[in-house]
């Protein structure tokens, strides 16, 4: 199944509710959090009060992606306020198994976040663990960046060791998703799309979201 999960990076927070109900209109499946500390990445944007709020305001599965040094210290708060996923970077957690078994004790799904530099090998010790890997296809920390198309070959890696391994871990990708792009992207093996801008900075929040619905469904 293809899923397409609405980043509130990119929302208007004076509108928060009713546009998180409009992506949902549109076909929403998942709603994506991106959870930046001003350290990890060069950019704060907010915590556990948030993603309680936005579990006050859908029914949809809440995705948080920490992007912040120590997430193991905030792994609780994030699952205690609603998150139904959390994904966590390789490049900056020293014992990745340990806290892939911390997000899975609070009966949430647990995902390991790879940036563009950070290749799909570095997953190879825990890919039979993880219940999706999120790859990074811009430089993570602000909105509306040009998509890297290294993700793509990433992508089609983790298609393959799904593949011959009868794995069963999904796929997410982030960053740079739009209407021109994310057929392509669905083709290759992925199963989560994230978008932000594509989404929120529409005229037609809803449209917009079935509009890339659509393009992954066909």
């Amino acid at each position: 199944m293809k899923l397409i999960a609405p980043s509130i990076l990119s929302a208007d927070f004076k509108e928060l509710s009713n546009q998180i109900r409009y992506a949902e209109i549109g076909g929403a499946d998942i709603i994506h959090c991106d959870i930046m500390d001003g350290s990890f990445v060069p950019n704060i944007t907010f915590g556990p009060l948030i993603v309680e709020a936005v579990k006050r305001s859908t029914k949809l599965p809440i995705d948080c992606h920490l992007m912040i040094d120590n997430p193991q210290n905030f792994i609780g708060h994030f699952a205690k306020a609603g998150a139904d996923y959390i994904s966590v970077h390789q490049e900056n957690v020293n014992h990745l198994y340990r806290v892939i078994e911390q997000i899975k004790s609070y009966d949430v799904k647990a995902g390991v976040v790879l940036n563009p530099a950070t290749p799909v090998e570095t997953l190879e010790c825990v890919i039979d663990v993880i219940d999706f890997v999120l790859i990074m296809a811009v430089n993570p920390g602000f909105e509306g960046q040009k998509f890297i198309n290294s993700s793509l070959e990433k992508i089609m890696k983790l298609n393959k060791i799904r593949k011959e391994n009868s794995q069963n871990f999904l796929i997410e990708i982030d960053g740079g998703i739009n209407r021109d792009n994310i057929k392509n992207i669905s083709d290759l093996g992925c199963d989560i799309f994230v978008a932000g801008s594509a989404i929120f900075r529409s005229d037609n929040i809803s449209a917009a979201t079935a509009e890339l619905k659509n393009l992954i469904t066909i």
